[in-house]
């Protein structure tokens, strides 16, 4: 690994007194008495001209670790950031600390911009934010050139990979830096990346002989559980109200329809709770997310456009209340909780229903078919989470490439272990039916078929004749819910995404069928508790 160069001492000036001036300036303009883990180290190798690839949870100090280095070298740091929300809290914080700092995008106005611009051409100003497509324009390149530059720092750097669950097009471009500006040092930071992401973010940013620091993807201090879905809001409302009355949380839905929904029965129930989606005014979404932040609302429920950058450190708990399309997405948005290290708790619920939508959104989208598939992954990734019996903290850990403890002792299924039980014939059973009836019906009635229910739609189908038709009256209801839904996770059954919710056999289908191919499946408490802090 390449030392660092020199060129961020000052004249005459040692290792260790860059260290100690950057132990001052912390001192001074943040307030505290010593650097936590990894970013003194960050700081003083990338003060002195090093390059880095920084990959930190949420809550750890990431953004300290470009600003620091910025205010101790000669020049403006420059900050790529992907969200104007982002830029405008990062800035504002500075702001308040007594930093000189600014961002320039598109809810300027030109008197605004123009003010901006001279603090940068005068000298005045230590960090500017920039989102990566107005940075790559060459008239905006050109105003740099010549510039004294500190060093460029791409936030968010997950964005780059074409393979994560958040890229953008435009942060391929971000290698011209290296070459336009190569005595300017880059860092690439980031709380959400897996071994695959963070190989892209160095080859595609060109930073293959930059120190890369990892401080490790656990926050033993979040507690994760995982529910089926089962009158959701009445889920919610009793996860609120038996440990976190009072508390602030954000609640995730995937629509901007059941943001406002949930948002609505959560103020109803006595929870002061308002809602944040991109279809909101942008002034009234702003007031929304001030009031949260300002602890003058207690709960946001939000869409994912809600949360990246927030520096609200209290956030007690996480819901999804609709899930996530990929365990990238679930380990950003529930790090949000706790950042200020105490307990907090992360619920997500789901079902088949949602397991369809996600489906139907890969395919609906614009990406072409390598990128649909990458995505199918992600989400069966997703969906092993949801249906594991081990540890879910160490899954988590070992999908960003960790290798973990095997209990954790602070999730729902080291707390109250899963039972698993031999479903190979219930699954035979369910698949039966599923054939017999046509690969044309929900869930709902495949229920009614295989418990024997005497219903009109029933009748109407002749499915009170088929040989599947009450075979499985052994199982309840809830039973057979739990049963399909993990058969649809497993990848045995379906769910078409015409909008109908129609169950359909899965290409593995036939082994079970078969008798060829065990099927194991966790066993579902009959009433969950929702978890509670410690």
């Amino acid at each position: 690994m390449p030392e660092p160069s020199p060129a961020g001492l000052a004249p005459g000036e040692t290792q260790a007194e860059l260290e100690a001036r950057a132990l001052a300036l912390l001192r001074r303009v943040y307030g505290f008495d010593a650097f936590r883990p990894h970013q003194g180290e960050i700081v003083a190798h990338v003060a002195s001209g090093g390059e880095a690839l920084v990959l930190m949870p949420t809550g750890g100090g990431k953004s300290l670790c470009y600003q620091l280095p910025a205010m101790l070298r000669p020049g403006t740091g420059i900050v790529v950031s992907p969200l104007i929300a982002l830029m405008h809290d990062q800035v504002t914080a500075l702001e308040q600390l007594g930093a000189r700092a600014a961002s320039l995008h598109s809810g300027l106005d030109e008197a605004e911009a123009r003010a901006v611009w001279r603090r940068l051409h005068a000298g005045r100003l230590d960090l500017l934010y920039v989102a990566p497509e107005r940075l790559l324009t060459e008239s905006f390149l050109q105003a740099l050139d010549g510039l004294p530059l500190a060093l460029f720092a791409i936030d968010e750097a997950h964005c780059v990979s074409q393979w994560g669950h958040d890229f953008r097009s435009e942060y391929l471009q971000l290698a011209i830096l290296a070459e336009r500006y190569p005595g300017v040092p880059r860092l690439a930071l980031t709380a959400t990346a897996d071994p695959p992401t963070q190989r892209e973010i160095v080859d595609k940013l060109r930073l293959t002989g930059a120190r890369r620091f990892v401080t490790g993807f656990d926050r033993p201090n979040i507690r994760y559980a995982v529910r089926p879905k089962d009158a959701p809001m009445r889920q919610l409302l009793a996860f609120v109200k038996a440990g976190h009355r009072g508390d602030s949380g954000i609640v995730y839905c995937l629509s901007r329809k059941r943001t406002e929904e949930v948002a609505g029965k959560l103020r109803a129930a006595g929870i002061d709770a308002l809602p944040y989606h991109a279809g909101l005014d942008a002034g009234l979404r702003s007031e929304h997310q001030r009031r949260f932040v300002a602890d003058e609302t207690r709960v946001i429920v939000a869409t994912v456009a809600f949360g990246m950058g927030i520096d609200k450190p209290d956030v007690r708990f996480v819901v999804h209340y609709d899930p996530p399309r990929s365990l990238e997405a679930y380990y950003q948005e529930t790090g949000r909780a706790g950042r200020d290290g105490l307990p907090a708790s992360a619920l997500m619920l789901y079902g088949i229903g949602d397991i369809a939508m996600s489906r139907q959104m890969i395919e609906g989208g614009d990406a072409d078919e390598a990128r649909r598939q990458v995505e199918h992954r992600k989400l069966d990734a997703l969906l092993g989470f949801c249906e594991t019996t081990r540890c879910r903290r160490a899954l988590l850990l070992e999908h960003f490439g960790e290798t973990p403890p095997e209990a954790c002792g602070n999730c729902d299924t080291c707390l109250e272990p899963v039972e698993t039980w031999d479903a190979s014939r219930e699954a035979q059973m369910a698949l039966s039916a599923i054939f017999r009836t046509g690969q044309r019906f929900g869930r709902a009635h495949l229920i009614d078929v295989l418990r024997g229910a005497d219903t009109e739609k029933v009748r109407q189908f002749g499915h009170d004749r088929l040989p599947t038709y009450g075979v499985g009256e052994g199982l309840d209801a809830n039973a057979w819910r739990s049963v399909l839904r993990q058969l649809v996770a497993a990848g045995l059954i379906t769910v078409d995404v015409d909008g109908f919710g129609s169950l359909k056999l899965g290409p593995a289908a036939g082994a079970v069928l078969r008798g060829e191919r065990e099927v194991l499946l966790r066993r579902d408490t009959p009433a969950a508790r929702a978890p509670r802090r410690r």
